[in-house]
């Protein structure tokens, strides 16, 4: 079941990636496979709301790739080799690493590394972990989600990525609206006070920034 359901989910994971993320698709998946095989399937029976080879960019402009991501409440879920992570890294590798974890909390996203033994010999206590993650989460992400429509958590999501203010080309890109339907849906997280003008003293609002409390809702 899980073989057939994973070549599936990996080719339309190809299908819709382009540039980098898309090669780094076509690489050696082996961790990301055991990672999904022994301990995130199991726990979630479908493949629905993740991704693999996610792309983030950091304050740098670096791009960065998680393992596998869960979209719905924003966890990043790693598979970590000693050799490689551990045993024989290099000093620019070590700083790497690091750039990568500020830049995923950066976006406010929760990182949990397992270790390719923990997945080998472990398997159960990672998939008891993960459903204490996923219960726990979804608990304080629920109620919050449900205020939103889809629409809004999209142009939410979207602008977190973005690292700089969200334009309102941004969110027509993003929801595939025109200026008026997209403008609407800007105006009610005004209301709620997720997202604000940019620069608040001009009369016309040409860029938003998120505010403080909007990430509890893309948690």
């Amino acid at each position: 079941m899980f073989e057939q359901e994973y070549e599936v989910f990996l080719e339309a994971q190809r299908r819709s990636a382009t540039g980098q993320r898309l090669e780094q698709l076509n690489k050696d998946l082996t961790g990301e496979k055991k990672l999904l095989k022994e301990v995130i399937w199991p726990v979630l029976k479908s493949f629905d709301g993740l991704i693999m080879e996610y792309e983030l960019i950091s304050s740098t402009g670096v791009k960065i790739y998680v393992d596998v991501f869960y979209e719905p409440l924003g966890i990043a879920f790693e598979c970590e080799g000693f050799v490689v992570h551990a045993e024989k890294i290099t000093r620019d590798r070590f700083i790497f690493e690091r750039m990568r974890i500020r830049t995923i909390a950066m976006y406010g996203y929760k990182y949990i590394p397992f270790g390719w033994d923990e997945l080998d010999k472990r398997a159960e206590a990672c998939r008891r972990s993960v459903y204490e993650l996923i219960g726990r989460f979804s608990s304080t992400a629920g109620s919050a989600l449900n205020d939103l429509t889809v629409s809004e958590r999209e142009v939410l999501r979207y602008a977190l990525r973005l690292n700089r203010p969200l334009r309102l080309k941004d969110a027509c890109y993003c929801l595939q609206l025109r200026v008026t339907a997209t403008r609407y849906v800007l105006i009610k997280l005004v209301e709620k006070k997720l997202i604000k003008p940019h620069n608040s003293g001009t009369k016309r609002i040409h860029e938003y920034t998120l505010e403080e409390n909007a990430k509890r809702y893309m948690l």
